[in-house]
């Protein structure tokens, strides 16, 4: 007698991680801690998060999604002293949403279930949906479509008329619970960091700004001497409390000079509005690193952009040779009282 097995459940993690403190070393820690219970991981370390496919390891543990989350959650805890926020689901979208909508210290499971994921998903918001920002859910609350039920009812045609093609059908496809991508495994990608820890937590802008600038120096001058370039940039600012704020910009062209960091970095400051804030301590990490060879340059007519990356260069072989404080921008110079300057 000929019988047919139902297809093995998938079983999609989206983790994300909420240390007190966040650097490279305790990132790749947890990701080890992860590894011990499935190898399938892929790390997303610009928000501290990871996707983990779970669904080997189930059977490998005998034990059903929820006792496996809460495993490895206990482990995080127990070993690091990490809480985190855990979704899981049939797909990378739906574990990813779960994920949102978790506060630290808790975990939503959704099962593979016809039943459950149209249960899950059809009152959430449009903009809930992966891919859907706020720009395309006025464009279908104008239409009346306002949840992801109403995505899923509407006609695949009517979408494309308000979204296009291929939007229209990605957004029927999610809305509908089916998402094929897979998770894929791979090493954290490098990232490189600088830190300033004031002395005394800082209200004053102006000493926000030279630190950054101090920083967006320091690594500049290591990206270029380990020969490698950045794609993004992080800002992370502790405050009195010891509360911190993190936001990342990538940069509009991989790099490793010094002025096209500064600006991403400065626009980073900004976009927090820090003016009446008390700074404990500031880090900036160069995200995604690759090989200088990489690098491509957008051509320019303007003759001072090559000189200002000769004067760069000439920069560096001084500070290897007579150290990194020879040479420094004037806004850098100590003010009376205080100075700044870096610690790693």
């Amino acid at each position: 007698m000929n019988t047919t097995s139902r297809p093995r459940p998938r079983a999609i993690l989206r983790i994300h991680f909420h240390p007190a403190e966040r650097t490279d070393e305790l990132y790749g820690q947890l990701l080890a801690v992860i590894d011990g219970i499935s190898s399938r991981i892929e790390p997303l370390p610009a928000d501290w998060s990871a996707y983990v496919d779970l669904t080997g390891a189930l059977s490998y543990w005998g034990r059903d999604v929820e006792g496996l989350v809460a495993v490895l959650r206990l482990r995080l805890l127990a070993l690091h002293g990490v809480q985190c926020s855990a979704g899981a689901g049939p797909t990378r979208s739906i574990a990813a949403m779960a994920a949102d909508i978790t506060p630290p210290g808790a975990a939503t499971v959704v099962q593979d279930d016809p039943y459950e994921i149209a249960a899950f998903l059809r009152n959430k918001p449009t903009s809930a949906l992966p891919g859907i920002g706020p720009k395309t859910a006025r464009a279908l609350s104008r239409y009346g479509i306002t949840s992801v039920g109403d995505i899923a009812d509407t006609q695949r045609s009517t979408l494309q008329r308000i979204l296009g093609t291929t939007a229209a059908r990605l957004a029927s496809e999610l809305a509908h619970g089916v998402d094929e991508r897979a998770v894929v495994p791979g090493a954290a990608p490098r990232s490189m960091s600088a830190g300033h820890r004031f002395d005394r937590d800082e209200l004053d802008s102006g000493r926000h700004q030279r630190a950054v600038l101090g920083l967006v120096q320091e690594l500049g001058g290591q990206l270029r001497t380990s020969c490698e370039i950045a794609q993004a940039l992080t800002l992370t600012v502790t405050y009195a409390d010891r509360t911190q704020t993190t936001r990342s910009r990538s940069l509009a062209e991989p790099t490793a000079h010094t002025p096209a960091l500064a600006a991403t970095a400065r626009e980073l400051l900004t976009g927090l509005g820090l003016q009446r804030a008390r700074v404990r301590a500031l880090t900036i990490r160069a995200e995604r690193l690759r090989p200088a060879e990489h690098a491509v340059r957008q051509l320019s007519l303007d003759g001072a952009d090559d000189k200002a990356l000769l004067i760069e260069a000439v920069q560096d072989r001084a500070r290897r040779r007579y150290g990194r404080d020879v040479i420094k921008p004037a806004r850098l110079a100590p003010r009376p009282g205080r100075g700044v300057g870096t610690n790693r």
